[in-house]
């Protein structure tokens, strides 16, 4: 177990029996089922969003205020001083503060989709739902300190009452996508990085996904997208939009560094067939004009979504492909209303909603 987790005794690697959650029979569910409550760590890093991070405030609490209409949001927040000027922004914003709670987990930084909880579930167990708390490392050291965030779930799991799991290596939420039907969706430019397990190659690795998230099934893309400093995390590239369709981003511009590869992946999925042989039904997002900020191309997706229960929150950039994204995003989830918001001030922080928030599901 990592020496920088908060041990308590019902944290393990291993569970009853040293038994792993998958042979408990835990999974991961696919970010379109049915959520308790939505997880974020208040943003407050400035060093994140260098001169604008007062700027980005108003579309965080829009984006916590649509959340909130359909499950609760939970703010890991460093103390009462954070919790004030977070409901500050959050009342300015006109966001129902009965649907939002706070906790006292102090963060280096905002990305609760890297550093936040695993949530998997067993209906049919009598503890229906576990932690897994993956070690955390800022994407391969670039960002330190992150010991505060890297024991963010080990300090929810021990609040609620609910089980951890530690696998003892690096691995991050916007790495890795579900279909909630056995299927891990990922990229190769970030899950082999050295930066992250250089201990373990591709099969090994893949182990700790079937073990620890309950899967059957790898999927491997190769590359992220341009301006990515997560080393190419697969929420700005490909999402399950159910269990056997996917939204991929495309670059139309041939001249674009993004063009080969999101080719390339285009390519890749083409050939991969689900656990039960099917295809994937594939349908292409277009990507966004290049945003560029003091001269940094940044990673603008609309696949950095967040699907809540009753809505799909969409990153938006100022550009003219925003409402052909939408539309097409609208044509993939009929029961769900598709939301745009303003994403070009937090993309300066190089992430969006995705990467910003983590489900947590019902059970």
């Amino acid at each position: 177990m990592n020496k920088n987790k908060l041990e308590s005794s019902n944290n393990s690697p291993l569970g009853d029996g040293g038994k792993t959650p998958a042979e408990l029979g835990y999974y991961f569910p696919a970010e379109f089922a049915l959520h308790e409550a939505m997880w974020l760590s208040w943003p407050h890093k400035e060093a994140s969003w260098p001169g604008k991070i007062a700027e980005i405030y108003p579309y965080y609490c829009e984006f916590i205020k649509e959340v909130s209409k359909s499950e609760i949001v939970r703010i890991n927040v460093a103390d009462e001083a954070m919790r004030q000027f977070a409901l500050g922004h959050l009342k300015k914003a006109a966001a129902d503060i009965s649907r939002i709670e706070f906790y006292f987990h102090p963060t280096n930084d905002a990305w609760c989709r890297d550093h936040g909880p695993a949530f998997l579930i067993n209906p049919s167990a009598k503890e229906k739902k576990i932690i897994v708390d993956w070690n955390y490392n800022a994407w391969g050291n670039k960002y330190p300190p992150f010991d505060l965030d890297d024991v963010v779930p080990t300090l929810i799991g021990k609040h609620f009452n609910i089980p951890v799991y530690h696998p003892g290596i690096v691995m991050e939420g916007g790495s890795v996508e579900f279909n909630g039907k056995g299927t891990i969706l990922t990229s190769k430019a970030c899950l082999l990085n050295k930066n992250r397990n250089p201990h373990l190659n591709q099969e090994q690795i893949e182990k700790y996904l079937y073990d620890y998230y309950g899967a059957e099934q790898i999927l491997w893309v190769d590359e992220g997208i341009v301006g990515d400093d997560t080393d190419g995390h697969i929420d700005d590239t490909v999402r399950f939009v159910n269990e056997d369709t996917v939204l991929t981003v495309i670059e139309t511009d041939k001249q674009d560094e993004n063009y080969e590869l999101l080719q390339d992946n285009l390519h890749q999925l083409k050939k991969m067939r689900l656990l039960n042989g099917k295809q994937l039904n594939i349908v292409e997002l277009p990507m966004p004009d290049a945003v560029i900020y003091e001269n940094q191309r940044l990673p603008a997706s609309y696949a950095n979504f967040y699907i809540a229960n009753h809505a799909v929150i969409v990153p938006t950039f100022r550009c003219k492909k925003d409402d052909e994204a939408l539309q097409i995003i609208q044509s993939c989830f009929k029961n769900r209303a598709v939301v745009g918001i303003d994403s070009t001030e937090i993309i300066w922080g190089l992430g969006s909603f995705h990467c910003l928030s983590q489900q947590e599901p019902a059970v």
